[in-house]
């Protein structure tokens, strides 16, 4: 595709759409990841994971780009996400014993991996659309950084002041893991097909993690009262 005409921009657009359409839920993701790191370590995880993550998205997709089609890769990528979505779901917050260092460089990891998996629908969408255009796919990737950030940032202000938002965010990981596996398409129209076969999976899918995460944090406090009791004792 030749570069600044009309099929040219036309498709770039359509690319950067995509990107802002599934930016909430990586600023979701960025944002769980990071909350529990102090102020100052906060924006470094945001900006290094979000960096790691574009490269791998870029590669991933340039990637996908040659092998469009390939089986199985939705159904992957949506059962990492449900274990990413509840480990975020119940990762503990007491973090004192552990040093800045090590708690940043897990939050950049678990960005990296939860991009990775949530950005598999983003990946064959961005492909699909960049008609083969390697250079599509880079320019339309880079634009959506800023956005990223931006969310990431703010739901991380939010979920400071509001701690049941994380729940919420875990449900929107849960609805996008179910979507991926239900779009498997080496399940054929077997979920697609009917409404609400679909809609109950999805449903299902959140349930259970919510419910999981609700039941481990529980039994967490129970330790942590627990504990507490001895020590006064």
């Amino acid at each position: 595709m030749e570069l600044f005409t009309v099929d040219f921009w036309s498709a770039l657009l359509v690319i950067v759409f995509i990107d802002l359409m599934l930016a909430g839920d990586n600023a979701i993701v960025i944002g769980m990841a990071a909350r529990n790191l102090p102020k100052s370590q906060q924006k470094k995880a945001v900006i290094y994971g979000t960096a790691g993550a574009v490269i791998i998205r870029i590669v991933a997709t340039l990637i996908v780009v040659k092998l469009l089609g390939v089986p199985w890769l939705h159904l992957i990528g949506g059962l990492l996400l449900v274990w990413i979505a509840y480990k975020l779901l119940t990762e503990e917050e007491n973090h004192d014993d552990i040093k800045a260092g090590n708690t940043l460089g897990q939050s950049i990891r678990t960005i990296i991996l939860a991009d990775a998996a949530m950005g598999i629908d983003n990946v064959l969408a961005v492909a699909g659309a960049s008609h083969g255009d390697d250079l599509l796919v880079i320019i339309g990737l880079l634009i959506s950084i800023p956005v990223v950030v931006w969310g990431s940032t703010i739901f991380i202000r939010l979920i400071e002041k509001f701690s049941w938002i994380a729940y919420i965010g875990a449900a929107v990981l849960g609805y996008t893991s179910a979507k991926m596996i239900a779009h498997e398409k080496a399940f054929g129209d077997f979920f697609t097909s009917n409404d609400l076969l679909y809609w109950s999976f999805v449903a299902v899918i959140i349930v259970l993690i919510l419910l999981a995460g609700v039941w481990k944090n529980n039994q967490n406090r129970s330790k942590m009262l627990q504990q507490k009791s001895r020590e006064s004792h």
